[in-house]
């Protein structure tokens, strides 16, 4: 009988502490998600600093190379249309009036019109190479904060667990709750760093892929060109 009152002595007091610890969650469920972000230390305004600049290099080139391969589907039947008509004027001043990378391309081989092919090829591949790298301009920025950004989010770890062990020496207080809630507050960091580094790494990633569709098409429209070069003129 006594064993059993002892038992339930026992399991009471894990009750309790069991709920002692779902409170304890819940309080910490409370904490904002700034709350949070700040307790990670200072390395957290340098990982926040290089979050911004992300995030306005994509916009701001995804707006750039859209911007550069926006045009008009018939754009290319028009200009073939000028020039099979020997109205090399009109197809220039099509390409002058198209705000395209494509379409300065295009405008750079019609100014070489009566040359050979070849010097027109030359001429508009120079042209594209510069397009494209306006494109790709400041890309490197995204592929840099990829690169580094988990690596501040680890030394913010680092630092982090420095002030911890210091803390603990100088307190004596080695007990679990103390350590585990000290560590889990140094690797917001490092979880900070990595989440941007991802961040990053698919943004540099994603416009390396429109900055390849915007060279497939500069190829694309060198070519027809060449071929409308090489038609016959009414």
């Amino acid at each position: 009988m006594n064993l059993f009152f002892l038992q339930v002595i026992i399991d009471s007091a894990k009750f309790k502490d069991s709920l002692a610890h779902v409170a304890q969650l819940a309080t910490q469920q409370k904490e904002s998600l700034w709350d949070i972000l700040m307790k990670g230390g200072p390395l957290m305004f340098p990982l926040a600093l290089l979050l911004v600049i992300a995030f306005f290099v994509f916009f701001e080139r995804y707006l750039a190379i859209k911007k550069a391969m926006k045009m008009d589907d018939n754009f290319m039947s028009i200009i073939r249309d000028h020039i099979i008509n020997g109205n090399v004027q009109a197809a220039r001043s099509l390409t002058k009036n198209t705000n395209s990378a494509v379409a300065r391309m295009i405008d750079k081989g019609i100014q070489r019109v009566g040359k050979p092919i070849e010097a027109i090829e030359r001429s508009m591949e120079n042209v594209g190479k510069l397009e494209l790298y306006q494109m790709e301009r400041n890309l490197s920025v995204l592929s840099v904060i990829g690169y580094i950004g988990p690596l501040f989010g680890f030394l913010g770890t680092i630092v982090g667990m420095f002030e911890l062990f210091y803390t603990l020496a100088a307190t004596n207080d080695y007990t679990l709750s103390t350590i585990a809630g000290g560590i889990y507050i140094k690797m917001i960091s490092s979880a900070s760093g990595l989440i941007i580094g991802i961040i990053a790494y698919l943004g540099y990633r994603f416009l390396n892929s429109q900055v390849d569709k915007a060279t497939n098409r500069l190829e694309s429209a060198s070519a027809d060109f060449i071929d409308i070069l090489q038609e016959p003129t009414r």
